[in-house]
Formats: structure tokens, C-alpha cells, sequence
């Protein structure tokens, strides 16, 4: 029978094969048909210490028998509370910057982001309001940036053949180019530049994009961007929705350069996987622009699933692992791990460009046809399930971003894979 599930990013006229996945555990998917696959990209980026995780699934238990879903436009509950007070006390903290104090829930990064820029504009409208300046909308973004599917995620992102039917509806932004390496004086001076014409905000992915290509830059550079943005008075976003919970190697991918954002987005890990949640972290200044005597300046946005109590509950179990038990030497081992393979498949005449950032490694394979669309990425994809492996490349790119429970034997499956698919895809030397 054919199924009415329409898939995202998923072209049904090809009759791809739908793998029907019936139950996880820590790295491995169980399949309707016995088979297992290795889940190599934590299910689009969000798993971090495996699936299923005995303490995040009993919390869930719990609190759906207590309290499930309460409206958290003027109620709270107790795990919103307490989730909040541990991202304001685990966010990136600088002694000559700002700090992140304020939390607003919303239900997945695209979200997360759009609250970002509405809080970005709403603080300079509400300036205006009160005769400290002219009111600013026009937001710079890093070239092949990515940030969601959402009309304005989308407006920020990469333009090309997967936005180009709704640009009717997209908004017009300012484009920084990449930091490649040799071409970070390129960006800086073209952020200064921008940054003068006293535009409302500046949005980045820190220190590495994820969809663009898994393409890496400089905490050094990350530094001078930020640096560069509170010179000019211009508010700093930084989009760690993919970057934060341990995959560039700690919590957040801003403290490797000492930069504290002014407007935050977090999702994916932020329940370890398990449900979805997120959360934008502001500074007092923008959520102070917001506070006010008058209704009409109130910040208006929410969702009916606004801080959902259960998916509060899972955030406060994943929290808890945090604190409790090492995740941080977990992410150490397996970074290692990563790199000690990712140097012998670098040696291999079909790859080039190996990198990696924490718990990420992309590599690019050189094939004939590498383009977006063209068949490389289906026929990888197809040739990685029938070794047991979920990975989704990104055009020629294989990138990894494993959770962090992922074994040494379970990595040399995947090696020997990547191994085999340079030698049968790859442009013979």
C-alpha cells in the first residue's frame, strides 16, 4: 500500500527506497526488517548521547502523567523555570561582555531564529520609540549560511534551488563572504564595511556552517566578527542551534572565541534528541527594549507549544547528564577516534579537503559530477544503507556528526564504508 507520508527533502517520484525504522538505541536504528543502521548524523544533527537515553526517556515518563501542556503566555511551570536558569548559567560568559539573561522557548531552530530576528528588529523599533535612534531592519548574513525553512530562516540563508520557489516571499539581506582561509581580511573588512551602515543585526553560524558544506573558520575570526559588531553598535546573533551541546568540541561553539552573543538560538541537542524544543537567549538590553507599561510593546511572538512542560522535562534530564556524568571526556574520545581515522582516509587518492571540528568531520569526495543535484548524493546515501549506515551527504561532501556514544568498532564499520565508497565513486587516480 502506498504510504500518504510526504517526506521533507525527499523527491517521491524517484521511488526511493523508505527505510521503516521501529526502534532505537544509543547509536544503533532497528528496522522492520531486522536489518540495523548506524545512525552517523544523529537523525539530522539532534541525538547526543544516543537514543532512547534511560534518564531522559523515564523524565518524559514522568512528567506526561503530572503535567503535559500548559499555555506559557502569562503561566509557568517548574521545568521551564529550572531549564532556564541552567541555559543562563551555561551559556558562553565573558568578563568584558554582556551576558545572555533572558529565555525564550519556541519548538525548533527554525523557530529559535525567527524569534532571534524579530527580537533584533524589536529592540531598534522600540529604541526609536523612546528618541535613542532611528529604527533599523536590515540584517547581514555569512555567505552559504543555512538556518532553517522558515520564511525568514530562509530570507538569511543561502539562495538557490531549494528556496527559489518562494522568493516572492523572502526579504532582501546584506551578504558577507565566506572567511575561507585566506580570505578572512576579504570578510572582516566587508562586515566593517557593512557594519557602518548601521544595519540592525549581524547573524552567524560560529565556527563552522553545517548545510553550506560543513565549511570550517577561526575562533579567531569569530572573535573579530563579534568584535567588529559591538564597535558599530550592531547586535551580534549567533546561530548555535547545530553548533551547540558538544559537537565543535565544547558546550558552545562561541566560547572557543571568547564571545558572548547578544541574541542566541539553541534546539536540536537541547533535549538530547528526544522531543523537540528550543530556546533564543538574549541579553538584558534587548529584552529590556521589550519590558514596558505599554501592552502595544509587548514581544509578540509564541506557539501553542510554547515551553511544552514534557519537552521542558526531557531538556532538565539532558541538563542533568551534563552536569552529572562526563560528556565532555565522552566528546574528547571520540573526537580523537574521529581524527585518527579521518588522517588514513585523507591518504586516500579519492578525497580531499578532510576537516573536522569537534565531534564533525566532512570530507570531500572527487567524483566526475559533484553538483547539488546530481545523482552522487542518492547513490551514496543508497550505497551507505546497504552497509548498515544512515548518512545523508551533502552533494560530494560526507560529513559525520555522530552521537557521542558511537563505539570504536562502530566507527571502523563506518571508516571502512567511507573507504569503499571513495574507491567505487571516487575519480580513479
Amino acid at each position: 500500500m502506498t504510504s500518504p507520508v510526504w517526506h521533507p527533502f525527499t523527491q517521491h517520484g524517484l521511488n526511493e527506497p523508505i527505510p521503516h525504522v521501529v526502534r532505537a538505541e544509543g547509536a544503533l536504528l532497528h528496522l522492520a526488517d531486522g536489518g540495523t543502521l548506524i545512525d552517523c548524523i544523529s537523525s539530522w544533527w539532534v541525538t547526543t548521547h544516543g537514543h532512547c537515553h534511560p534518564r531522559i526517556a523515564a523524565a518524559i515518563a514522568d512528567q506526561a502523567g503530572r503535567l503535559d501542556q500548559l499555555i506559557f503566555a502569562g503561566y509557568t511551570h517548574e521545568p521551564a523555570e529550572h531549564v532556564a536558569r541552567e541555559l543562563i548559567a551555561m551559556a558562553p560568559h565573558a568578563p568584558d561582555q554582556p551576558e545572555l539573561t533572558h529565555v525564550f522557548y519556541s519548538d525548533s531552530g527554525s523557530t529559535a531564529v525567527e524569534v532571534a530576528l524579530k527580537m533584533a528588529l524589536g529592540y531598534w523599533h522600540n529604541r526609536a520609540l523612546d528618541g535613542l535612534g532611528e529604527a533599523r531592519s536590515r540584517i547581514l548574513v555569512l555567505e552559504h549560511g543555512y538556518h532553517g525553512d522558515t520564511i525568514g530562516a530562509m530570507s538569511i540563508g543561502e539562495r538557490g534551488v531549494y528556496n527559489a520557489a518562494w522568493t516572492p516571499l523572502l526579504f532582501d539581506v546584506g551578504t558577507i563572504p565566506f572567511p575561507a582561509p585566506g580570505n578572512e581580511r576579504v570578510c572582516l573588512d566587508a562586515l566593517d564595511a557593512a557594519c557602518a551602515q548601521k544595519p540592525a543585526a549581524f547573524i552567524v553560524e560560529p565556527l563552522i556552517l553545517g548545510a553550506g558544506g560543513m565549511l570550517l573558520y577561526s575562533p579567531d575570526v569569530l572573535a573579530e566578527m563579534a568584535a567588529i559588531c559591538r564597535r558599530h553598535d550592531v547586535l551580534f546573533i549567533a546561530d548555535e542551534v547545530m553548533t551547540g551541546w558538544g559537537r565543535t568540541g565544547t558546550l558552545f561553539a562561541c566560547e572557543q572565541a571568547g564571545v558572548v552573543p547578544d541574541i542566541m538560538a539553541v534546539a536540536k541537542g537541547i533535549t538530547g534528541g528526544a522531543i523537540p524544543l528550543a530556546a533564543t537567549l538574549a541579553t538584558a538590553p534587548v529584552f529590556d527594549a521589550h519590558r514596558s507599561t505599554d501592552r502595544a510593546r509587548l514581544f509578540y511572538h509564541s506557539s501553542s507549544y510554547t515551553a511544552n512542560a514534557i519537552a521542558c522535562a526531557a531538556a532538565v534530564a539532558n541538563l542533568a547528564i551534563w552536569r552529572d556524568e562526563d560528556v565532555r571526556g565522552r566528546i574528547a574520545l571520540l573526537a580523537d577516534g574521529i581524527a585518527q581515522r579521518l588522517g588514513k582516509l585523507a591518504q586516500h587518492p579519492a578525497f580531499a579537503n578532510a576537516r573536522q571540528l569537534g565531534t564533525i568531520a566532512a570530507i570531500d569526495l572527487i567524483a566526475p559530477d559533484t553538483g547539488y543535484l546530481s545523482d552522487l548524493a542518492p547513490r551514496l546515501r543508497a550505497f551507505f544503507l546497504e552497509r548498515g549506515l544512515l548518512l545523508r551527504p551533502l552533494g560530494n561532501t560526507i560529513y559525520l556528526l555522530p552521537p557521542y556514544c558511537v563505539d570504536a568498532d562502530q566507527l571502523d564499520s563506518i571508516f571502512a564504508a567511507l573507504v569503499a565508497a571513495g574507491s567505487q565513486f571516487g575519480v580513479k587516480p
